[in-house]
């Protein structure tokens, strides 16, 4: 039995669209609030539009490979194929909150059981979608609150940061063209897939990254591995480099200044992406009039999703933890379960599955090496390559790797990094056997088709 009967969520993507359809079909009365187009971040600017592009560069090399020269409106038409994707899945957003009140505005706390909401009035979808204040504020009251408002892109305080050209995400899938040249700040997740689309596409690429290594939070050996890759296609990487500026170059384009191993250096480019990661989205939200305690990192929760104020739940990128959505969707479901019943889910967030739409793709689960080490682990780590599948050479994949690591004496799996196409489909795989504490004899026994990629995950056990 549902123990309230009024939920309002604030913020429209994975997260929020979906506790909102959940608690919709236990017989609440649900109203989402959003200030943005259905699905979020996600749908419309993150990791449906970009795996479109990715998805037509594995199209256009393809074409390259055969010695075939692209059309000159490929771009076009990837951009095209794009936008109906992401408006076919808003469509199906709709009809699944079809039983859900859909308010366009942004929100702010009255107090800790009401808030005021600026309607806007939205046209358009994903990259297309913009609205304008109506003037009109009203006031919404709830039992409880799910706050699921997400993040918004970083940026760097450096000077010629807000300079024409200066991108962010967003605004890279809205150009119109592929620019001659493109310096990418950040060697994170958004920065390598946006490297590798471009390059695909004919544009000279570099990136910019103030870390050692590329993807500080993927396994170091296959970080290490995908620079290699990246060199191997021409992109240029940049590591342990700190941009200082960015300002227009003497002829056209922009110069990016940046420091490396103590020595100023820089180079030009038609256009720049930001891609220093994201901040958690709440600072419209008046928090302190509901009394909900937040940091910088983001606002705080229990195990529950719970807030300091218990009838307000956060979910998502807004609580500062792994930006993903489908954490955002794993938040939303501990959270509703609590909301209807008091009781806690089986979901364990430690598992959570991560993947990077490079060429070859990356992908992770758990613990990495350098994790084991620091937490002195007895561990053992298994290796397996992609050039010793037959699959994978048949699809003229062979580079890559699968490393499994596991506790020494009882073989217990503690993570998986995967490097190599596909492979963001193969680590759910290794997810389930983990969620179930699984070792390796027990991955070892499940039978695999033959030929597949899968076979990478049991071929040196």
């Amino acid at each position: 039995m549902m123990n309230c009967k009024e939920i309002v969520i604030i913020g429209g993507g994975p997260g929020g669209y979906e506790i909102a359809a959940g608690a919709a079909s236990r017989g609440a009365s649900v109203t989402l609030v959003t200030a943005g187009p259905l699905g979020g971040t996600c749908l419309n600017e993150g990791c449906i539009p970009t795996k479109c592009l990715c998805h037509s560069a594995e199209q256009a090399q393809t074409l390259k490979d055969f010695g075939f020269p692209l059309p000159e409106d490929f771009f076009a038409k990837a951009s095209a194929r794009k936008n109906e994707v992401v408006s076919q899945l808003q469509k199906g957003i709709e009809m699944l909150l079809k039983n859900v009140k859909i308010v366009y505005g942004r929100a702010s706390f009255i107090d800790s059981h009401s808030i005021a909401v600026r309607l806007l009035r939205p046209e358009g979808f994903g990259n297309a979608f913009f609205s304008e204040e109506t003037g009109e504020v009203v006031e919404l009251k709830a039992d409880v609150f799910v706050i699921a408002t997400g993040s918004v892109s970083a940026s760097l305080a450096i000077p010629g940061a807000d300079l024409d050209g200066v991108l962010s995400s967003g605004e890279l899938l809205r150009i119109d063209q592929v620019p001659k040249s493109l310096a990418i700040v950040g060697g994170g997740v958004i920065g390598l897939e946006f490297a590798c689309v471009f390059a695909t596409l004919g544009c000279e690429v570099s990136i910019i990254e103030y870390c050692k290594e590329l993807l500080p939070r993927f396994d170091s050996d296959l970080a290490k591995r995908m620079k290699q890759s990246l060199s191997k296609r021409g992109i240029k990487v940049f590591t342990s480099a700190e941009l200082r500026s960015i300002s227009p170059a003497e002829q056209q384009g922009l110069r990016l200044e940046y420091l490396q191993k103590g020595k100023t250096d820089s180079l030009v480019a038609e256009k720049v992406l930001m891609a220093v990661g994201r901040r958690p989205n709440f600072s419209e939200l008046c928090l302190e009039n509901a009394s909900v305690q937040a940091e910088r990192r983001g606002i705080v929760v229990n195990e529950f999703m719970q807030t300091s104020q218990p009838n307000i739940y956060a979910i998502g990128d807004v609580t500062g933890g792994i930006m993903l959505a489908h954490a955002a969707s794993a938040h939303g479901k501990i959270a509703l379960e609590h909301i209807c019943s008091g009781s806690a889910t089986e979901i364990n967030l430690s598992q959570i599955p991560a993947a990077v739409f490079t060429v070859p793709e990356l992908a992770c689960v758990g613990l990495t090496e350098d994790e084991c080490k620091a937490q002195a682990i007895d561990y053992k780590a298994v290796k397996s390559f992609y050039r010793a599948n037959g699959k994978a050479l048949a699809m003229e994949a062979s580079e890559g790797l699968c490393k499994i690591l596991a506790q020494k004496e009882s073989g217990k799996i503690l993570g998986c990094h995967i490097m190599g196409a596909h492979a963001s489909d193969l680590i759910s795989e290794v997810t389930a056997v983990m969620h179930f504490a699984g070792k390796l004899s027990d991955l070892e026994q499940i039978i695999h088709t033959h030929p597949t990629l899968s076979e990478i995950l049991v071929s040196n056990l």
